[in-house]
């Protein structure tokens, strides 16, 4: 009876595409020990158990919510799958929560608009998933904002960004360098998530019309959509080459990019027949292809530095 809760859990939760924040935060963690040198065990705990349950939560909503729309069947029935979100969203809001208090007004704000995007993604008179900016969202939300997240909180004081308020003033400082070099840093993080999205909007285009469900494919076309996947991986990898080149990461981080033909391989095999069930978790991976070197190189450059 557990093991059958668990599945039905995972299919609810769609618990392996949690990746997806996963590989970003590895990343984000060994390039903040690299690069400040220093980690801090207690906030970089309750981020990861604040992370977890929220994206858990984003993903059911959206279940939850197409159910309503399509008709289509929950692993749950519909009170119980909404006890799931209730449970879920209130074990991330306590850690938000805990959070915020440790790490003040940054953390606020920038958590709060991921939490606002979270449930518009899915909930509200025009969620982003029915729109052609699911890939952007998903992508710079889960592939930016969770490492710079993560940094944030472990990286020393004025690192990337710093608020300052004595009423009725609010001053905000940047530091531009250290920004540009974790977006550098994010870039196959936010491609390769971006790519799992359109990946997954054409496979279900001609469905997602029969519902009203206008996603990129739709405006651009099947063809023009392949093409933009295939060429999400070649900058994904140009980053790579860029973060070895300004210094972002060592150079042996270009060990990474024989990686590119088993990518590629896969993005002609998605090319020659698009399938939900088939192909689609070719990009999922070609995630854990591009990602899981880089966190390699990451913890190898924060052990030997």
């Amino acid at each position: 009876m557990k093991r059958r809760l668990f599945w039905r859990f995972w299919e609810y939760t769609q618990l392996p595409a949690k990746l997806a924040c996963l590989l970003p935060f590895l990343l984000a963690l060994f390039y903040a020990d690299y690069t400040y040198h220093q980690i801090s065990p207690v906030p970089t705990v309750i981020f990861f158990l604040t992370m977890l349950p929220f994206e858990l939560t984003v993903t059911a909503l959206n279940n939850y919510m197409d159910s309503k729309a399509d008709g289509a069947a929950l692993p749950f029935q519909r009170p119980a799958a909404k006890r799931i979100l209730i449970v879920l969203w209130a074990v991330a809001a306590v850690g938000a929560v805990l959070l915020v208090w440790l790490e003040g007004a940054v953390v606020f704000v920038l958590g709060g608009l991921c939490v606002l995007v979270g449930i518009i993604y899915s909930f509200g008179p025009a969620p982003l998933s029915r729109m052609p900016l699911g890939e952007i969202f998903s992508g710079v939300f889960e592939g930016f904002f969770i490492p710079f997240l993560v940094v944030y909180i472990n990286a020393p004081a004025q690192s990337l960004l710093w608020a300052d308020f004595q009423a009725p003033v609010l001053r905000l400082g940047f530091n531009l360098l250290n920004l540009f070099e974790l977006a550098v840093l994010a870039v196959p993080a936010i491609l390769g998530i971006a790519a799992i999205m359109l990946a997954n909007n054409i496979c279900d285009v001609d469905n997602d019309v029969k519902v009203r469900r206008y996603t990129l494919p739709y405006y651009i076309g099947t063809k023009n959509a392949i093409r933009l996947y295939a060429a999400l991986y070649g900058l994904a990898y140009a980053a790579v080459i860029a973060a070895a080149l300004l210094k972002v990461l060592p150079p042996y981080v270009l060990l990474t990019l024989p990686g590119l033909f088993v990518v590629f391989r896969n993005v002609r095999r998605f090319k020659a027949f698009q399938s939900k069930k088939e192909t689609f978790p070719l990009s999922i991976m070609n995630l854990l292809v591009m990602l899981v070197p880089l966190i390699l190189a990451a913890a190898a450059a924060a052990v030997f530095s």
